[in-house]
Order: C-alpha cells, then sequence, then structure tokens
C-alpha cells in the first residue's frame, strides 16, 4: 500500500483537467482529507494508508476528469473554517462570499433591539448559518426560491448547531413577512446569459443555473427587488450588502442611491475585482 504522499502525486497525475497545478493539488488534498481524514501536512510527510479503495479513487479521479466539482463529488465544501453539505441543487460556497461575514462581523455593529438578519438567496445556508454562528445576538432568516436548497440548508444549519429560520420565497414576485431587518445580505443570481461562452465547464455543466444566470435584457433584476423591498424591511440606519457581477459596480451603486440609499459603496474581492456594493438605509 502507498503511503499518502505517494498515493497524492499518483493521484493528481491522472488529472487531466486544464488547469493550474497548485488547483489540481488543492483538488487532491480534498480528496485525501475527505476519504482518510488527513491534512496537508500529514500528505506531505507521507503518513501511512491502510485503507485506500482503488476502485472508488479511480471513480472520483474519473468525475473529475469530467469537470464535475470536487465538492459535488465529495457532497461537502468549506466556508468559513465550517464544512457545509453541497449538491448540485446549490451553488458551491466561494472564498470571496466570506469578505460579507469579514465585514459584518468586523465593524462591530451595536446590537439593535428586534434587529434581524435577512440572507436573500441562501442556497447551501452557508452565509446564513456562519453568520448566526458569529453574531450569535441576533435573530438569522433566509429565503430561496429552490425548495432543495432550502432542504440542505436546513441540514447544514442542524449540522453546525445553528438557529436559523428558513422561508421558501420569491424576490421578484413576493412581499416579505418580516419588518426590522437590520442587516440584508445576498449574493443573487448574476452571470449574464453571454457569459456562458466564458464560463469554465465544472460550473457551467454541473451548478444550478437558477442560481447563476440572469438575461442580458435585465442584469440588475434581483439588486431592483432587494433595494426597493429593502426600503421597506430595514430599520433607518439598517444595511444591505450584495455580491455583484464586476461588470456592473456603478449600476448596482447607482441602483441603491436612486432608492434612497447612502453610503453606498463598491467594495473589491481578493482580486481587486468589483465584487460588493454595500449600501445603507434612511
Amino acid at each position: 500500500m502507498a503511503n499518502s504522499k505517494e498515493l497524492f502525486s499518483e493521484l493528481v497525475n491522472k488529472i487531466r483537467l486544464d488547469e493550474s497545478r497548485e488547483e489540481v493539488n488543492s483538488i487532491v488534498y480534498l480528496l485525501m482529507e475527505n476519504q482518510f481524514g488527513l491534512t496537508k501536512t500529514d500528505v506531505l510527510s507521507g503518513k501511512p494508508l491502510s485503507n485506500a479503495d482503488p476502485d472508488q479513487l479511480e471513480e472520483m479521479i474519473f468525475r473529475i476528469n469530467r469537470h464535475e466539482p470536487i465538492q459535488y463529488i465529495l457532497g461537502e465544501a468549506w466556508f468559513y473554517g465550517r464544512k457545509f453539505k453541497v449538491n448540485p441543487c446549490v451553488l458551491i460556497p466561494r472564498p470571496e462570499t466570506e469578505l460579507i461575514v469579514k465585514e459584518l462581523t468586523g465593524n462591530q455593529f451595536a446590537p439593535i433591539a428586534g434587529g434581524s438578519i435577512l440572507d436573500i438567496g441562501t442556497g447551501s445556508g452557508c452565509l446564513a448559518i456562519t453568520l448566526a454562528k458569529e453574531l450569535s445576538n441576533r435573530k438569522v432568516v433566509a429565503t430561496d426560491v429552490s425548495e432543495e436548497a432550502l432542504t440542505i440548508a436546513a441540514e447544514n444549519a442542524k449540522g453546525n448547531d445553528a438557529s436559523v429560520e428558513f422561508i421558501q420565497h420569491n424576490i421578484l414576485t413576493e412581499e416579505f413577512p418580516l419588518i426590522g431587518i437590520e442587516f440584508i445580505v445576498s449574493n443573487p443570481p448574476y452571470v449574464t446569459t453571454t457569459e456562458k461562452n466564458i464560463m469554465k465547464k465544472n460550473v457551467l455543466k454541473y451548478e444550478p443555473s437558477l442560481a447563476l444566470f440572469v438575461s442580458d435584457q435585465d442584469p440588475l433584476i434581483f439588486y431592483t427587488a432587494i433595494a426597493q423591498k429593502g426600503t421597506r424591511l430595514l430599520i433607518p440606519g439598517g444595511k444591505v450588502m450584495v455580491e455583484i457581477n464586476e461588470q456592473f459596480g456603478r449600476e448596482v451603486s447607482e441602483l441603491f442611491a436612486s432608492e434612497g440609499y447612502y453610503d453606498v459603496l463598491i467594495r473589491k474581492d481578493f482580486a481587486g475585482k468589483d465584487r460588493f456594493v454595500s449600501a445603507t438605509a434612511n
């Protein structure tokens, strides 16, 4: 039986993706952690293996080479140091979205009596659940149009021992039966249909279109709904922070300003791209 370092090298060499060596290595490290409970340090030190299933590993490599995301193959993904169940009904959590958590938890906002957090389009629930854990003095409500996504999110809340209220809701067509919201956060669909031509196969073939795409004719449809309904949901001084398509930072910020929000800011991600817009309600 090969040791963990030798098996790692074997698996890396079997992957035929058009990705950087760093990305391929990260995929195999996730596989090794999931299958054998080994950390990166364990692998690099060549920790012995005793329970490898060659057939199962070959099946995983086959699926990886078909561009299926490793997170769907393993059924799990990490977000803000916590593990979340994922499947093709929900988007895979992205590191960039963690910046919303860092923003809300880093500014030490004073609690407001009755104030709560609303996550619109929660998907796997990673953002709502993380905020519930990090800001335990707030009530957290999370919505999604997809019943399947809400099932996954509820399982993730239970698995992470988080208190979140989940509601099936369509932001585009339904009003919210809520008041007194202190923060609205959202990572809504924002990829235009013309951008399909430049997307990676692992996203285009496997992640849910419902959570990804908007029409070229109305790419700001979800931000319009969030901005308009947010004026009625948010308490005075309440804040909204939304993830955006880097192409539309100016347009989204102008949209919120036109609805009466102030302190409207475009925020950048790790790569220096426009990735979020934050605003404060009157």
